[in-house]
């Protein structure tokens, strides 16, 4: 990851829980064992109460309106003074066991709550946000175990005055969900440590990041590996001792190689210089001995790939000129020499293809297309997804199902990042640094970061069929360090990302790790 900004011309790369009603609403005697009315279709619009539907608190809130998302209503929660609504249906006679409820939203914001729950239902309710989205109906997913043949459908929401949900299409099947995937990366940890970089739990004691991490929920660690970088650092000999750290704590190790001296992104993919004069038929042996040889020395000290990226986003191809997208016959040669030195190593570890811009369908589609028509052999798609540049989170979610479907493969977010804050704690203007940058509904605060995350994970939680594996946050231990700057070559750069790490400035683990412990 790293892109370019507006005035750095240096700078080439770059929870809220919400809060329960206190009242009980009492029970429907008419209960279903099946879901009633899901897409507020009975009544037209302007019912106060839909059919199969009960209410508690502000119940002038509640009321169903035009403008479904597949039929002519939806569901709405709006008022001009603050207020707090529950629509919900009691459902009994469920057999017991796991189910999943769908339902499609869109939020304005802004509430001190806003989810969708499903609770006694004989264990912990479960419950997931609703995602701030103006325009795009958003899918979102909540699964649960039934114990005790019943359950209830909750929609709730605790507002301001002018705050506004609409949810539509509810269906409830057998099934759960969750992710098997919460990670982050954490390249540049290495480098910050030795440059002094001190790291701390929320409550302020001193301690291993990888451990901090680790009890937070996080299960899956991402490196990337260089081939030989100016400061010695992301290159084979780092990629192994972190490598030891990561397994030792639990978790997983997803390596991405770069195929570069430095950082490889959709603007530039430039050979290693001990390549820069080979042709294409000696670069497919270099990716392959290059490959081999660091996986091979992972797996000799114990500590083997889970999953490796070839390549980080590809969109342009790699290892210019002679791996460009203008030539995708050479582009495949190179990837499937990756994908052949990883399986070499260890048939069972997952090899993803990793581009940018997750929110773009049309280009998406159109590179995989490509790999797919040229042979290129894959086993996952990861994607970078970046709010403030990448398009919305409908746009986004359109993305990825459409690749998990079309391509019938798994897919993850290989980055997305929020900020906390706005302001620089050293003399590098950060990457995203004004408000009009931010997405709306989202401030740059703890708690937005902390949004930010469960939102998206919720939405790569809610991919059909099971295909969303989880998510990588990018950069979670690059915090503001003399000497680990953003470029290698130059120990007096600066780091545009700490506003974006998961530790504050104060050097302490911040609110949004816990979305680590997302389902």
């Amino acid at each position: 990851m790293f892109h370019p900004r507006r005035t750095i011309t240096a700078l080439l790369p770059p929870l809220l829980a919400g809060l329960a009603l206190t009242a009980l609403p009492a029970q429907n005697a008419a209960a279903a064992s099946t879901l009633t009315n899901g897409g507020f279709e009975a009544d037209g619009s302007g019912a106060a109460t839909p059919s199969g539907w009960s209410e508690d608190g502000d119940t002038g809130a509640s009321y169903t309106e035009a403008g479904g998302r597949s039929g002519s209503h939806r569901l709405s929660h709006w008022a001009s003074a603050a207020y707090k609504v529950e629509t919900y249906q009691y459902l009994s006679g469920l057999a017991n066991g796991d189910y999943r409820l769908t339902a499609w939203v869109r939020s304005g914001g802004g509430q001190k709550a806003a989810y969708i729950a499903l609770r006694n239902c004989g264990g912990p309710e479960q419950r997931t946000d609703l995602p701030v989205s103006a325009s795009g109906w958003i899918r979102v997913v909540v699964p649960v175990q039934v114990a005790k043949n019943e359950c209830t459908i909750s929609v709730n929401s605790d507002a301001n005055a002018g705050n506004w949900i609409n949810v539509d299409d509810l269906t409830l099947t057998r099934g759960t969900s969750g992710l098997p995937v919460k990670g982050a990366d954490i390249s540049s940890l290495p480098k910050s440590e030795a440059m002094g970089g001190v790291y701390r739990t929320a409550s302020g004691g001193r301690g291993d990041a990888v451990a901090v991490l680790r009890s937070a929920g996080m299960n899956y660690a991402r490196l990337k590996v260089w081939v030989n970088p100016a400061d010695g650092y992301n290159d084979k000999a780092r990629v192994l001792a972190m490598a030891e750290r990561i397994k030792a704590q639990g978790m997983k190790l997803l390596v991405d190689f770069h195929y570069s001296d430095s950082w490889a992104d959709p603007g530039k993919q430039t050979k290693p210089a001990a390549w820069s004069g080979h042709g294409y038929e000696q670069l497919k042996k270099d990716v392959h001995r290059h490959t081999h040889d660091v996986l091979a020395a992972l797996e000799a000290q114990g500590t083997t790939a889970d999953m490796v990226q070839i390549g980080n986003e590809i969109n342009g191809g790699m290892l210019w000129d002679e791996g460009r997208t203008e030539n995708w016959a050479q582009l495949a040669g190179l990837l499937n020499s990756g994908y052949d030195a990883v399986k070499a190593v260890d048939p069972s570890t997952v090899v993803a293809l990793h581009l940018a811009e997750g929110g773009d369908l049309d280009g998406t589609r159109w590179w995989f297309d490509n790999a797919v028509a040229h042979g290129v052999r894959f086993d996952a798609i990861g994607l970078s997804y970046y709010g403030y540049w990448h398009g919305t989170l409908a746009d986004f979610q359109t993305t990825l199902d459409d690749a998990a479907g079309r391509y019938g493969r798994p897919v993850f977010v290989a980055e997305t990042a929020y900020p906390f804050r706005l302001d620089s704690e050293d003399g590098l203007e950060n990457i995203i640094d004004v408000t009009g940058e931010l997405v709306p509904g989202y401030p740059a605060t703890p708690a937005g970061q902390a949004r930010w995350m469960n939102d998206v994970a919720s939405i790569v939680e809610a991919v059909p069929n099971g295909r969303g594996l989880g998510v990588f946050y990018w950069e979670a231990t690059w915090t503001a360090r003399t000497g680990n700057g953003w470029d290698p070559a130059d120990p007096s750069s600066g780091n545009g990302w700490e506003n974006q790490a998961l530790f504050g400035y104060d050097d302490r683990a911040l609110a949004a790790m816990a979305w680590f412990r997302h389902r």
